[in-house]
């Protein structure tokens, strides 16, 4: 692909659009790039971006910019069918994403993983397994660094681990992973899509250039995956799958893999640290995928054995009084927060709320009546989900996340688990998911405080 020269445009300036015009300014291109944000909310990437010669529209869009780009590279986070774009694309102006741009100048085989969730899981466990297996891994994408910065010079790798988001699909044309992943599909982000099916047809362009010696390995217990597999050109392991038709089988603690023209391998999840039966369904996929780009069971087994969570998700942050203090904010759908309840035997205390994303709180009722306590609501859907799971729970309210983890530990005794799982998005308080679970780790930190103080004033008998 020829960018030297071309006048190209980046629309949004987080942290995939900064790549993406970093990458566009060094090799010639005549780079300007847009974003609502004012500078001082891009930061200190203004100042460098200017230096390499990109011309910034900030603090808003300019619709000549659109139409008299020879190419637009728009980040994830911004709607494809946004006007201007639809404005471009009439004036016959490419519009492509982040991820295209960067598989146009990658040449190494990828492994794409997406899903509704567990796509970071898996994307890491699947690039540990290499990287145990003596492979040299990039493991990024969606995740840490964006594949535009790889494609950008970073150390050469044997294989490239991108996690792959539906906004990101929604823009490809020539992305072709080697082996895709998808781990599941049930409503998420239906406030960008006009419905379910449209959602799921996003996920499954992850497959659309994939040719027949290429691998695909989808979850065999989804109905949503099952239904649309047909289309799928490449070859396809299930896993996870009830008829037994599946290359991953979980027998107790032990997962079982058969591969195309390869032993039947072993793996011990007995050492696996992470919690919940949807995470045994993530170390199935990671296994397929990561074999089938070239690991060893002797790797897989490796980073099995040694593998931890990333931040927030599922992440105990303390236990004070007897009372767990589990970080879930990655919870941001329906699914994720029923897959989190599943995954206790003891008694929830729920913390939810944020952004509604428009999925179905009342698919969380069987779930939160089998394991959960007590439900702490914050942020604008609390009323939503009151109303979807009050008849079920007990509902309590907080004007914040200090709030809302004292209002829990109230409600829970010695054994229980208090679980931030929001089930929204953080838009409404927090930049991200991150800065969210960062607040709650905060006011959990500032409650083991408080109890240690009172504990040590307690006269000793």
């Amino acid at each position: 692909m020829n960018i030297a020269e071309r006048t190209i445009l980046v629309v949004g300036l987080a942290r995939s659009g900064i790549a993406a015009a970093r990458f566009l300014a060094r090799r010639g291109a005549k780079v300007r790039a847009t974003d609502l944000a004012p500078a001082d909310r891009i930061g200190p990437a203004a100042a460098e971006l200017r230096a390499l010669g990109v011309e910034l529209e900030l603090g808003g869009h300019r619709p000549e910019s659109f139409t008299r780009a020879e190419l637009i590279v728009i980040s994830p986070g911004v709607p494809h069918r946004m006007p201007l774009l639809e404005a471009a694309r009439a004036h016959g102006v490419p519009v492509i994403g982040e991820l295209e741009l960067a598989a146009r100048f990658i040449a190494e085989p990828i492994v794409g993983v997406t899903g509704t969730n567990g796509k970071t899981t898996v994307t890491e466990l699947t690039g540990a397994m290499l990287a145990a297996s003596g492979r040299r891994v990039f493991v990024g994408g969606n995740i840490g660094t964006p594949l535009i910065a790889y494609a950008d010079g970073a150390a050469p790798a044997e294989v490239v681990v991108a996690e792959v988001s539906s906004f990101q699909l929604d823009t490809i044309e020539t992305f072709r992973p080697q082996v895709g992943v998808l781990l599941n599909i049930t409503a998420d982000h239906l406030d960008r899509y006009p419905d379910f099916d449209a959602y799921a047809r996003s996920k499954l362009r992850l497959f659309a250039n994939q040719q027949p010696g290429d691998t695909a390995v989808l979850n065999g217990s989804d109905p949503a995956v099952r239904a649309r597999a047909g289309a799928i050109a490449a070859g396809i392991l299930y896993f996870n799958a009830p008829r037994g038709d599946g290359a991953a089988r979980l027998e107790g603690r032990v997962l079982r893999l058969r591969l195309p023209n390869c032993a039947e391998a072993r793996l011990d999840l007995g050492r696996f640290g992470l919690r919940g039966p949807h995470n045994l369904e993530n170390a199935a996929a990671a296994a397929l995928a990561a074999l089938s780009a070239g690991a060893t069971p002797d790797g897989a087994q490796a980073a099995l054995d040694g593998f931890a969570a990333a931040p927030h998700r599922m992440e105990t942050v303390a236990t004070v009084g007897g009372v767990e203090y589990v970080n879930d904010s990655k919870a941001t759908n329906v699914d994720a927060v029923r897959r989190g309840l599943e995954s206790f035997e003891q008694p929830v205390v729920l913390i939810m709320g944020g952004v509604d994303k428009g999925g179905d709180f009342r698919l969380l009722r069987d779930a939160a009546h089998a394991r959960g306590k007590a439900l702490v609501l914050v942020g604008g859907a609390r009323e939503t989900i009151r109303a979807a799971l009050g008849g079920v729970l007990a509902a309590h309210e907080a004007a914040d996340m200090a709030e809302a983890v004292r209002r829990a530990a109230d409600l829970a005794a010695p054994g229980d688990v208090v679980l931030l799982a929001p089930g929204c998005a953080s838009f409404d308080r927090y930049a991200n998911y991150q800065e969210r679970g960062e607040d709650f780790r905060r006011a959990v930190v500032r409650l083991a405080e408080a109890d240690a103080a009172t504990t040590a004033k307690e006269p000793t008998r």
